[in-house]
């Protein structure tokens, strides 16, 4: 299975990625974070990777808890109930466990707002569109949980009023936090970036792909007992 150093699908989408992210800087947006995506797995297996594809996160894609968002336009809008993790200090490449424990912060709820616009399957194509980010809701923030300390976390997701099964383990879905965080740094050194203090890492859906209907009316996600975050959709799609 190739690995993001030699696998030809990331070199030329991640090129691609940070030209657009580039683009959106230079007309004022500012960098605030990461993302990792397609880390289960089953669709790591799926796309043929090691390891979950990266993305940038920006100040304006940011809503605040409780926003009302309408989809109309969007093709599969997707919502991703996912830990925050909070960098505390530059992390380089190659850095081992310890050294990447020793930088994280802290840890929050976030929920993602994404869009498949194009086949899951074309690695090139979701890297250069940034794996279909499109807005991110930030919780508050757990600075007891640094060193990515889980004990005693668990989950809870309500989907338009209905539960939606989180697993126990909250890394089952997405891989373990601390190898997360030293994957994003080797990635976007590798491609001639730095993961930074002050930047965080959104980790990935807790749960199995969430699809959102057009009678979707609301998502709220609750990382216990740190806090929970909510995001309305309206219903014009």
């Amino acid at each position: 299975m190739a690995t993001f150093k030699n696998d030809p699908r990331i070199t030329r989408g991640m090129q691609a990625q940070l030209k657009l992210r580039q683009q959106r800087l230079d007309a004022g947006a500012k960098q605030i974070g990461w993302k990792v995506g397609f880390g289960a797995p089953a669709a790591k297996e799926k796309l043929r990777i090691d390891a979950p594809l990266v993305g940038f996160l920006l100040d304006r894609a940011v809503l605040q808890p409780g926003a009302t968002v309408s989809l109309k336009g969007w093709k599969k809008p997707v919502v991703e109930p996912e830990i925050a993790v909070y960098i505390g200090k530059d992390l380089p490449a190659g850095a081992d466990r310890e050294t990447a424990k020793a930088a994280i912060a802290a840890l929050g709820p976030a929920i993602e707002l994404a869009d498949l616009d194009c086949p899951i399957e074309d690695v090139e194509t979701v890297l250069s569109r940034d794996i279909f980010q499109r807005h991110v809701v930030l919780g508050p923030r757990d600075a007891t949980r640094a060193g990515a300390r889980l004990d005693s976390l668990s989950g809870r997701v309500t989907r338009s009023g209905k539960d939606v099964p989180v697993p126990a383990n909250l890394e089952a879905n997405i891989g373990e936090l601390i190898e997360i965080v030293r994957h994003v740094a080797n990635v976007v050194s590798h491609f001639d970036d730095r993961l930074r203090a002050g930047q965080f890492i959104i980790c990935g859906s807790t749960t199995p792909l969430q699809l959102l209907e057009a009678a979707d009316t609301g998502f709220e996600w609750t990382l216990d007992p740190i806090g929970k975050i909510t995001v309305q959709f309206t219903p014009d799609r």
